[in-house]
Parts: structure tokens; C-alpha cells; sequence
């Protein structure tokens, strides 16, 4: 079986979570099946084929979960954009409307340098928000997005539209 039908053999559905009429991808039990996590990241690396990537960037909590690894196998450096009031030094911050609410995302003013080739990474693509606001924060301080990645796409709410303002270069391994 290849990684991607692993993944969907593996990711429950919860359905009237966290509100009536979604059905949640829960990514959960993956981290119960530690010989997925290496395989997942090789694909994800495989996919960007000769992209130059200068940093990982994953949004808080479940972008940091595969999104360190594959930094680690990439041997570059993770960046963290986290939740407002989450960071410790100097950060800027993005404000965005969510499905459900709105949130502030920030990352660290010294994160990454002018120029840098950021591969922005998390569990789920639904409409596109958190990533947006992230790649509006990379951005701001004088980088690039490369590429996206994500376990999850749910394709059905067209979040991948909204990200090619920043970058056509756009991957999930699974998509529903």
C-alpha cells in the first residue's frame, strides 16, 4: 500500500466536530504509527522536487508536528508562527477570519532573512486561511513562499485558490 492510501486508512472522520455538520479529519492516529512519519515526510520532500527551500515554516500545533521532520530531513531550520502571545521576543502579527471566528497568528520579527525560500507546511488545507495569513507574515518580513504542503487537502473548499497568490506550487497526499 502506498503512503497516501496509508494515510487514508489511518485518518478518522468525527463527525459534529467541533460544530453540527463538519466532519473533522482527525490526524490523531497517525502518531500512532510511528512507521508512517518517515515515509510521510519523504513524500513531501519528493514533491517539491529541486525547489529551493531555505526554512520550514509550520503554524501552530499541528503544523509543527510533521513540519519540524521535515526540516530535520531537509537540514534546514524550522520557523514557528504560533498564536498571538505565544512568542517571546519582538514579532509582527496577521489577523484573519476563520471558519469558525477569527484569529491572530505572529511570528518572531528575526524568523527568517530577506530572500529566504520558505516551504510552508500543515496538517489540513480547508479554505485557505491560516496558511494565507502565515504566508502574509513570511512575506512581510522580506521572504518567499515556495511551496505549500499538507497532509490533508479538502479540495471540495477551494483553499487552493486562495494560496496562488503566493505560490503555484501546491501539494497534499491526500485530498477529499
Amino acid at each position: 500500500m502506498n503512503i497516501q492510501d496509508e494515510i487514508r486508512t489511518v485518518v478518522r472522520d468525527v463527525p459534529d466536530f467541533p460544530k453540527p455538520g463538519i466532519i473533522f479529519k482527525d490526524i490523531t492516529p497517525i502518531f500512532k504509527r510511528p512507521d508512517l512519519w518517515d515515509p510521510i515526510c519523504e513524500k513531501i520532500i519528493e514533491d517539491l522536487g529541486d525547489l529551493k527551500v531555505d526554512s520550514v515554516a509550520g503554524m501552530e500545533s499541528r503544523g509543527f508536528l510533521f513540519g519540524t521532520l521535515i526540516a530535520k530531513a531537509m537540514n534546514v531550520p524550522f520557523t514557528l508562527i504560533r498564536k498571538k502571545g505565544k512568542l517571546p521576543c519582538d514579532t509582527i502579527e496577521y489577523s484573519y477570519d476563520l471558519e469558525y471566528g477569527s484569529a491572530t497568528l505572529e511570528i518572531h520579527k528575526d524568523a527568517l532573512s530577506s530572500g529566504d525560500n520558505v516551504l510552508v507546511h500543515d496538517d489540513l488545507l480547508a479554505t485557505g486561511g491560516t496558511a494565507i495569513a502565515a504566508s502574509e507574515l513570511i512575506t512581510q518580513l522580506g521572504a518567499n513562499v515556495s511551496a505549500y504542503s499538507f497532509l490533508i487537502e479538502l479540495s471540495f473548499l477551494n483553499g487552493r485558490k486562495s494560496l496562488t497568490k503566493f505560490s503555484k506550487n501546491i501539494s497534499n497526499l491526500v485530498a477529499y
